[in-house]
């Protein structure tokens, strides 16, 4: 099988392919002849080094897979050879052969392609979780989602529009067009005031809730828009994130910046603040088949429908990185084996 390593802590160029015995089904298990794997920021920092939850360098990450079955292991009911299914293995993607237990496979609908199928595992759960369950969001609510134009934002905004919100979305200048083709009423400048624009725009009534995977300063001006009830998730630390190599000094910086907040306040605000990491409930299958069930449900029924920007063969990996890192990708950027890339 051929694989992506991370073969060190660095830039993109460190990712290297490698070849590997093709590994073989045990009791419960089955084997994905992997058509695309998704790439998620956390792949990014576990390159660069600043992903704690990774495993030791070298390694092979990757949070999403769709392929077919074409070997099960003993006593498996769910799925069978020849099924068309995307899996969620917890690190080890980045693979063209994966073996997963078989509660860790879901049946793709029929029209579902391999490459929607690949970018929809950890940005919708991650969206679906943020929102109807940490953020009970209600019809009509006002919502802001940070990069809104990434994977997990766009998959917001498209969950947001099922409920009927008020949606503002934070992205660069040249992606505006794009968010509002896409349904975010309000596009905002990510390097502007878009405080004093989210506050103008809403008359000052606040935020429902908030979407949030930079932290830092971006929590503390997130806190003060809720409105009264409101909720701020959030779902990443990315302002930790210098470059496209570890900067610790910088980290460090944004770890010490990050402000403590006393349930006092937050119960005399009456606002709330919760996190996700969606990697951490990789183990609790139930709740995740549950996810992953209404998800599809969601897409026969033409409400959600992943947008894929890219993809890139193994062999690119490393321009694949350099894309994310770049601020150029609209959506899901995906990983294709060599041999099925185009």
């Amino acid at each position: 099988m051929q694989q992506v390593w991370i073969s060190k802590a660095g830039p993109p160029e460190v990712l290297q392919v490698r070849e590997a015995p093709d590994p073989v089904p045990g009791k419960g298990q089955v084997r994905i002849r992997v058509h695309a794997a998704g790439i998620n920021f956390a792949d990014l920092m576990a390159r660069v080094g600043l992903y704690p939850d990774a495993p030791k360098l070298p390694c092979v990450v990757g949070y999403e897979v769709s392929g077919v079955i074409d070997e099960v292991g003993e006593g498996v009911t769910s799925v069978a050879v020849g099924d068309r299914v995307f899996g969620a293995p917890k690190f080890g993607g980045y693979t063209d052969t994966l073996v997963v237990d078989q509660r860790q496979a879901f049946k793709m609908p029929g029209a579902m392609t391999f490459e929607e199928a690949a970018a929809l595992p950890v940005v919708y759960l991650t969206a679906h979780h943020m929102m109807f369950f940490n953020g009970n969001l209600r019809r009509k609510s006002r919502v802001l989602i940070h990069s809104a134009a990434g994977g997990v934002g766009l998959a917001a905004i498209q969950l947001a529009k099922i409920r009927e919100c008020e949606i503002y979305g934070t992205a660069s200048k040249s992606k505006h067009e794009f968010l509002k083709n896409e349904g975010c009423h309000h596009p905002l400048d990510s390097s502007g005031d878009y405080v004093a624009e989210l506050r103008e725009l809403t008359k000052d009534r606040g935020l429902d809730l908030i979407l949030d995977p930079v932290g830092g300063r971006s929590w503390e001006d997130g806190y003060e828009l809720l409105a009264p009830t409101g909720r701020l998730v959030a779902f990443g630390l990315s302002a930790v994130a210098s470059g496209k190599q570890r900067n610790l000094f910088n980290a460090a910086l944004q770890i010490l910046r990050i402000k403590k907040w006393s349930p006092m306040k937050m119960m005399d605000d009456n606002k709330t603040i919760s996190g996700v990491n969606m990697g951490h409930l990789f183990g609790e299958i139930d709740l995740l088949a549950e996810q992953f069930h209404a998800l599809v449900a969601m897409y026969e029924a033409g409400q959600i429908k992943p947008h894929v920007d890219r993809t890139f063969s193994f062999s690119d990996a490393a321009a694949a990185h350099h894309y994310l890192h770049d601020r150029k990708a609209k959506g899901k950027v995906l990983l294709v084996p060599d041999h099925l890339a185009h």
